[in-house]
């Protein structure tokens, strides 16, 4: 049995999830309308944004603290989530998370929302960034 819990967080509660990120020195911030997720322990020791595009959600934000990695927490965590929404789920990695990923059912994402094409567009005029995709569960 899995000793933490994954749960929706409250917008109200959104600076939480900011601080997480900021102890662990992410860059990551919660997305402004998505919908907010976190594992507990009871501390966060995950966090997720999902942020509604299109007939699906549009993953960003997914850390979870270095002391908790390798446990399936954030497998947990992202198929939490994605079982409360409808659709598709979308998101953009680095290439070397590509496996992580992977690993989690995520597959190249052969066609994107518009609006999230023009993002990918314009994130790799700086970066480089694999589109990958999984189908609602």
């Amino acid at each position: 049995m899995a000793q933490y819990r994954c749960e929706p967080l409250a917008q109200a509660h959104r600076r939480l999830l900011q601080q997480f990120y900021r102890i662990h020195g992410s860059a990551m911030r919660p997305s402004g309308e998505a919908q907010l997720w976190v594992a507990r322990k009871p501390q966060i020791i995950a966090g997720l944004s999902l942020a509604p595009v299109a007939d699906g959600h549009w993953l960003t934000g997914l850390f979870v603290d270095p002391a908790h990695r390798g446990r399936g927490i954030a497998r947990a965590l992202v198929d939490a989530a994605q079982a409360h929404g409808q659709g598709p789920t979308w998101l953009f990695c680095a290439p070397d998370l590509q496996r992580f990923y992977e690993g989690m059912g995520f597959a190249a994402a052969c066609a994107l929302p518009e609006a999230l094409n023009n993002r990918l567009q314009r994130y790799q005029r700086s970066k480089t960034l694999v589109a990958l995709h999984r189908p609602g569960l």
